[in-house]
């Protein structure tokens, strides 16, 4: 009766837990299942990072700048800026035309020194220069100066006539040489006052028109003032290669002036030296 008993009690105690298991066993695939999207997760983020990432960003467009000056100035600004774009423009041509005018001329003044004063006169060493050139200009005056002293000119001494001849003819030279330097020097003087001009005539402007919409937020007042403050910067753009670049050419004419010079004063020697004859006019007609 007993055994019975224990025989009940150990059945029931396994179709328990038999039940037990199988009530738990459905939960392992919810835990599996689980699982896979903690798993997942990772995979899913970086797949919507490389999507976000492939997306094009549209350009914003800068509401400030040059082009928004350009379109929001009136006749006033968009007059100034083009003075100062001509400005720079005429400047620039001006300092690289008399660089390479300068180059050359040093050029012709070795070419001068090697060839000249070898020939066996003026008229000879002439025509070894290149016609055009200042040192042929200056050699074809003063033996053109010799060669006219008559009539009321012989009133005047041949040493002074041929003096003054050489020091017209330098002096065109120079003026020449130093042609589109007052053009930098004007350009670099005012064309910071232009553009301070155009700040002021913006900066005007500006607050007139912030004013009229009542909105003084920094965002209504920074793009305006900023845009009209382009002005002094241009200003400055300009002027500074003007006035550098007329320091510059200065100093190089006066480099080429001294050469100039240096072949005057040895031609006016050359012109009045008396070598064989007694007469200076009769060695000047010679040479």
């Amino acid at each position: 009766m007993l055994s019975r008993y224990r025989l009940s009690i150990l059945a029931v105690t396994f179709f328990l837990s038999l039940a037990g298991a199988v009530q738990a066993s459905p939960a392992a695939p919810a835990g599996t299942a689980a699982s896979v999207p903690t798993e997942a997760a990772p995979a899913a983020v970086k797949a919507a990072s490389a999507d976000a990432a492939s997306v094009e960003v549209p350009a914003v467009e800068n509401p400030y700048g040059l082009s928004a000056l350009w379109n929001g100035s009136d006749a006033v600004a968009k007059g100034t800026l083009l003075i100062l774009l001509l400005f720079s423009i005429g400047s620039w041509y001006i300092i690289v035309a008399k660089l390479l005018a300068q180059r050359k001329l040093h050029k012709q003044a070795r070419d001068t020194q090697r060839t000249f004063w070898d020939a066996g006169s003026v008229r000879q060493g002439l025509d070894t220069l290149e016609s055009g050139t200042p040192f042929h200009f200056i050699g074809s005056v003063a033996l053109k100066a010799t060669e006219h002293h008559s009539g009321l000119l012989e009133h005047v001494d041949l040493n002074t006539w041929v003096v003054q001849a050489l020091h017209s003819s330098v002096d065109t030279v120079k003026s020449r040489l130093q042609d589109g330097l007052a053009f930098l020097a004007t350009v670099g003087s005012t064309a910071p006052f232009i553009g301070l001009f155009g700040t002021v005539w913006g900066i005007y402007h500006a607050l007139t028109a912030i004013g009229l919409s009542g909105q003084a937020s920094i965002d209504k007042v920074a793009g305006p003032v900023g845009e009209a403050l382009i002005m002094t910067a241009i200003g400055l753009a300009v002027a500074v290669p003007a006035v550098l670049g007329y320091n510059l050419l200065v100093r190089r004419n006066k480099a080429a002036l001294e050469r100039v010079q240096d072949f005057s004063t040895t031609l006016h020697a050359v012109l009045l030296s008396t070598t064989t004859t007694s007469s200076p006019a009769a060695a000047l007609k010679a040479a």
